[in-house]
């Protein structure tokens, strides 16, 4: 993986996790063991401490960063969906980040609350426990069902899972040209998607 020491600072990466060989980390960053940390993802440590504790994972290109002497800490089992921007911001244990949202500096996202897809979180802002916030900016919408929270917690599994996978199974390979005729096909997962937990 591209990975860069700066002014005496180099990244620290737990032999539990996964971090992709296009997933760039700079400066200050800690990844914690069990994390996964997804292709594209911009860990940039230069101004600000950034860490992930343990069974995190940041997906496919996220940016974390900070002002300078701020942090962005990422407690156990926070889960960070594609493209999403963290700047100097706080997420509590088992919380979640929809996919392309920006949280903003000084902001905490308490204990297993949700921030939905696309959404825009104003600095300084307080997410409350087990709480969905959502829109531009975000507002507080509803507290999260016993089904949500494990639908969420299932997720997180997963990607724990996935980054055992990875550092047992992944590697660079050239492509083939055709499929193999007895290519086998991926069995379904009992994870499914939020909105349809939802209509159930």
């Amino acid at each position: 993986m591209p990975c860069y020491a700066f002014e005496g600072f180099t990244p620290v990466v737990d032999r539990q996790a996964f971090v992709h060989p296009l997933a760039v980390l700079i400066g200050d960053v800690t990844v914690g063991p069990r994390c996964y940390v997804a292709p594209g993802a911009s860990l940039r440590g230069d101004f600000g401490r950034i860490v992930l504790s343990a069974g995190c994972n940041v997906q496919d290109n996220c940016v974390l960063h900070s002002f300078p002497g701020q942090d962005v800490l990422l407690e156990p089992e926070s889960h960070v969906g594609h493209g999403a921007v963290l700047h100097g911001c706080s997420v509590r244990r088992g919380a979640l980040i929809g996919i392309h949202a920006v949280v903003m500096d000084g902001v905490v996202v308490s204990e297993e609350a949700f921030v939905g897809a696309a959404s825009f979180v104003r600095a300084g802002f307080v997410v409350p426990p087990r709480t969905l916030v959502t829109g531009v900016p975000a507002r507080i919408v509803r507290e999260l069902s016993a089904e949500e929270l494990a639908w969420k917690a299932t997720g997180t599994r997963e990607y724990q899972e996935l980054a055992a996978r990875c550092l047992a199974e992944l590697r660079e390979v050239r492509p083939l040209a055709a499929p193999e005729p007895d290519r086998p096909v991926r069995a379904p997962s009992a994870t499914v998607p939020l909105h349809t937990l939802e209509r159930k």
